[in-house]
């Protein structure tokens, strides 16, 4: 979809540096946990750098226009969605983002990406960073739809805390890994058993991926059949 033009509804915080922003949805905009739309805003003294935010880019035609990447963390989308958002102090947008207040209008285009639940009958979610917001979503619909997913996140300062524990609260296997050892130990002890209809996703920075795919390797399982949104 072209890019549109959409109220903030909520911003909340939900961890150390973490917010999670509720937008309206624009006419006719369907996705699924786990994708991702670009917002745009217009922010006050923009200087045209990246900042950190872990994002994308930063649109320059625009004076003070910034634009990002930010993966959906809504189980299900319907007036209104959710991006879950990590703030660098020294970025542009995600500190004007964690203090707009509701009413401001963003401009969404997407949504994108194909690292997305799709119903697959069993899912293990494995998340750092930011990568908890699609992490959280995924599972949450899993457990929508009568299953039972799996999530190893690792953070050692966790956020989404109060979703984490309704997802176990609601049978869902949260394992909450505070370093590499713990993460790998894991994936070990989860993936050990063989199962075809189990589904893999990973969400996190290039190097939380590439840890992912070396547990999963040395579990025993291919890292290539997984689902990977590496944000960079």
């Amino acid at each position: 979809m072209e890019g549109t033009e959409v109220r903030v509804v909520e911003v909340r915080e939900v961890g150390p540096d973490t917010v999670a922003v509720t937008l309206e949805a624009p006419p006719g905009f369907e996705a699924r946990p786990g994708q991702f739309v670009q917002l745009r805003a217009m922010v006050d003294d923009a200087d045209g750098e990246g900042g950190g935010d872990g994002e994308d880019q930063v649109d320059a035609g625009d004076d003070d226009a910034v634009t990002r990447h930010y993966s959906i963390s809504s189980p299900i989308v319907d007036e209104t969605f959710e991006l879950t958002i990590g703030v660098d102090p020294e970025g542009t947008l995600s500190p004007w983002l964690a203090e707009v207040a509701p009413g401001a209008t963003v401009e969404i285009a997407g949504p994108w990406g194909r690292v997305y639940y799709a119903d697959e009958p069993r899912v293990v979610v494995l998340a750092a960073g930011p990568g908890i917001g699609a992490a959280v979503g995924v599972a949450e619909r899993a457990v929508i739809d009568g299953g039972s997913p799996t999530v190893v996140y690792r953070s050692a300062v966790p956020v989404h805390e109060d979703r984490l524990s309704a997802l176990a609260s609601a049978g869902a296997d949260v394992r909450v890994t505070a370093d590499d050892e713990a993460f790998e130990a894991a994936v070990a002890e989860i993936l050990e058993t063989e199962d075809a209809e189990r589904q893999t996703f990973v969400y996190g920075f290039a190097p939380f991926v590439e840890d992912a795919r070396e547990a999963i390797l040395a579990a025993g399982g291919d890292p290539g059949v997984a689902k990977v949104e590496n944000y960079g």
